[in-house]
């Protein structure tokens, strides 16, 4: 898997270098705002469906889309796909502290209660700071 996905950041990088694509070397981090919001709007599309074949295709646009977005990230020295899945992990184990920590949830409405609980944690902690 990581193989695969470090195939899609090379791909990226690609497009985006000198004897590269031109629409998409032309492309901003605002440009391609629009493209994750027509791109998201397709995935939930599939999902009503219930159309796999095309969901899976969708999910795709999605994320490399915002691959995209981090390659030029990247380019103008702001982050790149690295940091950002270094973050959302972080994130993902701070804010589950009932499968990652000590905290108890027997049900999915005491896990959201936890949930919003460590994310007002965190949004206190980075006011802070």
């Amino acid at each position: 898997m990581h193989l695969k996905f470090k195939n899609l950041l090379e791909i990226s990088s690609t497009l985006r270098a000198e004897g590269g694509c031109p629409w998409d070397r032309e492309q901003t981090i605002e440009s391609l705002a629009h493209c994750i919001t027509d791109e998201a709007e397709e995935v939930v599309q599939a999902i009503d469906k219930k159309d796999t074949e095309n969901l899976e295709e969708e999910i795709g646009d999605l994320l490399f889309c915002l691959i995209m977005i981090a390659q030029i990230a990247k380019e103008e020295g702001k982050f790149d796909m690295g940091s950002v899945m270094d973050k959302i992990a972080e994130k993902m184990i701070a804010r589950h502290t009932w499968v990652f920590g000590t905290d108890k949830a027997k049900t999915a409405e005491e896990a959201v209660e936890l949930w919003l609980k460590n994310k007002a944690v965190e949004k206190t902690k980075k006011q802070k700071q």
